[in-house]
């Protein structure tokens, strides 16, 4: 199976069905197939090939759906970008990954082409909404959606490449993650089933389609069926509520950020809303956090999951273990295989802290054009026939074999001799009431090596101390991980995914 049997099944089975669901737009998945076949056959008039890269810069808007779609039926492979980039990392995207075709929307029109000055492997670009000025190689979205006579026919294998998707690059610049359509059928199948994911669902999106978590609600509504509310940010919470129960809305993937908005509503009362399921991802929600969601949502169940871009997704908690195992990420996702190693690749028992590493159908296939940093994260497994990813992300098991982040290999604080975990402070730090975000980080300190500083963010109308703060983490935590200093600010830096960067909070204290 290919990513678009997915629409294309659900467009046979369930035509008139409604699939998405964007601002005034209201898409059929027949309307939706249609419309990518079409699109299909104008990115193959304008000389995209089996292979081809189409890269799609757009904010979440029903043309970026139709035009992943199209791209995989006309044989290319998609590469979302974050409508927030800026020219020069787009240019290096375009760089690497050398599109044939672009496709954007005339509010972003301008990066873009100040990304592709000179650039002569981009032979079309697309452009949707609004009326502009277009170049001679650009062509306005709807004129690529006029009716063909002759559609596209093209057939393609499972073991194609589907899809890039560029890391953040905390490290330098953006890595992209090569995943065939294998790949990303086994994780989306994997995933749709411990979330018992059926035609009946509604799932509102809220997440950028350019970060894999909030792309996976397209490719899961499409291969289930299911309808797709799609948002483009969760700027004013209110109005998204109101949406969730206009739409009758049954699932909502959130991150932790969204998390503490959410929890900032005064008006909102347990029982509110009737959603089958809430989902989380992208960093560990602290305790706190998940115990005020349950009391707010008590009919829905919420599950924490953990991945990377890697391979989509790792592991996933069943609600039921909620309660009992607040702080997990659960076990590995049905038909893979999660567990923790030492730093000679050897596996280690409960309660040791180690690498994770994934072993599965889901895991990328490597880095584009970069394979030295493949190298590093895929590494021979435990039969000769495979490799398997290594996460550089510390964890343990307990005896029951439920995984617990501990952090990134590279978070670790070494203070007074003592290894530090962020999370583990931060996961206090959240206890304290009126904390709406925190970071932990490590400062040069000539007696201790690295003081531990938290840096937080305050929920509106809350005053807290320096000392407050500290006597919180003295009251709870081992002398060594208790903050030295602390800074308030009115918020924290975020990744474009919108997850707290501790570094980017790193860097602004190194500058200030």
């Amino acid at each position: 199976m290919r990513v678009e049997h997915f629409l294309e099944a659900s467009a046979q089975v369930c035509p008139d069905k409604l699939a998405l669901i964007e601002g005034g737009n209201r898409l059929t998945y027949r309307a939706l197939d249609e419309a990518a076949r079409t699109l299909a056959a104008a990115l193959a008039e304008r000389g995209v090939a089996r292979g081809d890269r189409v890269v799609i810069f757009a904010d979440n808007c029903w043309e970026a759906v139709v035009g992943l779609f199209g791209a995989l039926k006309a044989g290319a492979v998609f590469c979302m970008v974050n409508p927030s980039t800026k020219a020069e990392k787009l240019r290096f995207i375009l760089d690497d990954c050398k599109p044939t075709a672009v496709i954007t929307i005339a509010r972003l029109l301008a990066t873009a082409r100040a990304a592709l000055a000179e650039q002569a492997f981009v032979k079309t670009v697309l452009v949707a909404g609004g009326k502009t000025d277009l170049a001679a190689n650009e062509t306005p979205f709807a004129e690529a959606l006029a009716p063909r006579e002759k559609p596209l026919r093209f057939a393609g294998i499972a073991c194609d490449l589907a899809m890039l998707v560029y890391t953040s690059g905390s490290t330098g610049f953006p890595k992209g993650v090569m995943m065939t359509h294998q790949n990303v059928v086994a994780a989306a199948t994997s995933i749709t089933t411990y979330l018992d994911n059926t035609p009946d669902d509604i799932i509102l999106n809220v997440l950028p389609i350019s970060f894999d978590y909030g792309l996976y609600q397209v490719l899961m509504a499409a291969k289930v069926g299911a309808t797709l509310v799609l948002e483009k940010s969760f700027a004013f919470p209110q109005a998204i509520f109101n949406r969730i129960r206009a739409e009758k809305v049954t699932g909502f993937p959130i991150v932790p950020t969204i998390a503490a908005l959410i929890l900032q509503m005064r008006d909102l009362k347990p029982g509110d809303l009737d959603l089958r399921y809430i989902t989380n991802t992208a960093a560990a929600l602290p305790p706190a956090h998940i115990q005020r969601l349950q009391e707010l949502f008590p009919a829905t169940r919420l599950y924490s999951m953990y991945g990377l871009t890697e391979c989509k997704r790792c592991t996933y908690l069943p609600p039921s273990e909620l309660k009992s195992r607040p702080s997990s990420v659960g076990v590995a996702i049905p038909g893979t295989e999660a567990y923790v190693v030492d730093d000679n690749g050897e596996k280690v028992g409960p309660d040791v802290v180690g690498e994770l590493v994934i072993r599965g159908p889901h895991v990328m296939k490597g880095y584009w054009r970069n394979p030295e940093a493949t190298d590093r994260a895929l590494r021979p497994g435990p039969h000769p026939w495979e490799k398997v990813l290594h996460t550089g992300d510390l964890f343990r098991t307990d005896a029951d074999g439920f995984l617990y982040f501990v952090g990134r290999k590279d978070d670790i604080i070494k203070s007074r001799g003592e290894k530090v975990s962020p999370k583990e402070v931060e996961s206090v730090l959240f206890q304290l009431e009126g904390v709406k975000e925190a970071v932990v980080i490590g400062v040069p300190d000539p007696v201790l090596g690295a003081a531990l500083k938290a840096v937080i963010a305050l929920a509106p109308g809350v005053a807290l101390a320096e000392r407050d703060v500290i006597r919180h983490c003295a009251a709870r935590l081992e002398d060594f991980m208790v903050p030295k200093f602390v800074e308030f600010r009115a918020e924290l830096p975020k990744t474009d995914n919108g997850k707290i960067s501790r570094r980017e909070t790193a860097l602004l204290e190194a500058q200030s």
